[in-house]
């Protein structure tokens, strides 16, 4: 190989790992998007009757003002939110965290279609809905 040739090569080479490093530093430096990133699933039960399904949705600490999305959109229902760390009093120590806190989502396809929620109840640490046959 001549040295005009490794030359070339060398250039292209070093262009072709510029390239690569501007495309790895805009995967990284992306815009934010305007939702947070799903941290945890909630666990859910479904039921069918002949008038109505409903879903229990295990939510424990979250309440109407933190839960964000509630809604069945073509064969498929959304419920997201926020799960704050409940915390006893501003001095509290924390020694274990084991329910799960922070963004939640859960999506989740039904084989029924043109369901609406008509009911939606948070207690007792679940999410109970009905939703409707139409």
């Amino acid at each position: 190989m001549s040295t005009d040739d490794l030359e070339s090569w060398m250039w292209a080479e070093a262009v072709r790992g510029q390239e690569r490093a501007e495309r790895i530093q805009r995967q990284f430096f992306r815009r934010a998007t305007h939702r947070p990133r799903k941290q945890w699933e909630p666990p859910l039960d479904v039921f069918e009757t002949p008038e109505a399904i409903y879903v229990i949705v295990a939510l424990p600490g979250v309440s109407d003002q933190t839960l964000t999305d509630l809604e069945i959109r073509g064969d498929t229902l959304f419920v997201a939110g926020e799960r704050r760390v409940p915390t006893p009093t501003p001095d509290a120590l924390l020694h274990r965290l084991e329910i799960p806190h922070g963004h939640f989502e859960r999506r989740v396809t039904l084989p029924w279609p043109k369901l609406a929620i008509t009911q939606h109840e948070l207690a007792d640490g679940c999410l109970y809905l009905t939703l409707s046959k139409r």
